[in-house]
């Protein structure tokens, strides 16, 4: 089975700019997480999908390869991440890769451990087509999260099934977008038009790094975790 570890990495963003570069504990933010997937089991190769010189450069220089660009409407704030996977494995398939696992790694989520990722692929098995990574929520459709309604008032996001206490709701997760594990056949079916399952990590390795308080907030778990 060969497996195909994507890093997707543009080089603009509006909430920290050039985050995915920016120095991080002594190197790149995206250079912890291509050394992440360098040591995981499982992963045959590891490509940076990027529109950026500098990040292709950088990510080059820590391990991955960087086999062509990121094309232009694939690199703007809008665009969605499912075609710029889609489009780094079948780039990589017409370069004469075999891709039978597609496992997606987020730079700016460096918190994750090794282990986070041998779980997610583990968990994949016939019986699934894709596993996503979240956390336990700190807020609850059923218990204290809450929307506006069409005729203006304000009610439960999930009206009917409200429970007097966070203890006695069903339990929900937030997806922290670290990790993604597809077969190559089930790729297409995206997120939700499977089998999903889930691997759960702490709150505390689910930051994603979108703004300067995010990533402060990074760097000083990373220096209380070496003490």
């Amino acid at each position: 089975m060969s497996t195909l570890c994507t890093i997707c990495a543009r080089g603009g963003s509006t909430g920290l700019p050039r985050k995915n570069i920016k120095t991080l504990a002594g190197k790149p933010l995206i250079a912890h997480t291509i050394a992440q997937a360098l040591v995981t089991p499982g992963i045959d190769r590891v490509v940076v999908s990027t529109d950026d010189d500098e990040i292709a450069a950088i990510a080059r220089e820590h391990g991955a390869e960087v086999p062509f660009r990121r094309p232009a409407e694939l690199s703007t704030s809008s665009a969605p991440k499912l075609p710029v996977i889609r489009h780094a494995v079948e780039t990589m398939e017409q370069l004469g890769m075999k891709v039978d696992r597609i496992v997606d790694l987020d730079p700016t989520s460096p918190l994750r451990l090794v282990q986070d990722v041998i779980e997610c692929l583990a968990l994949l098995d016939a019986t699934v087509d894709v596993v996503i990574t979240g956390y336990p929520s700190e807020k609850n459709p059923y218990f204290n999260m809450i929307e506006r309604k069409p005729d203006g008032n304000i009610g439960l996001i999930v009206p009917g099934r409200g429970t007097a206490s966070r203890q006695a709701a069903p339990p929900v997760w937030s997806m922290n977008a670290s990790v993604y594990v597809w077969h190559r056949s089930t790729l297409e079916l995206g997120l939700w038009d499977g089998r999903v399952r889930l691997h759960v990590m702490p709150r505390e390795r689910s930051i994603d790094i979108d703004s300067a308080l995010d990533f402060r907030l990074v760097e000083m778990l990373m220096a209380e975790a070496e003490k």
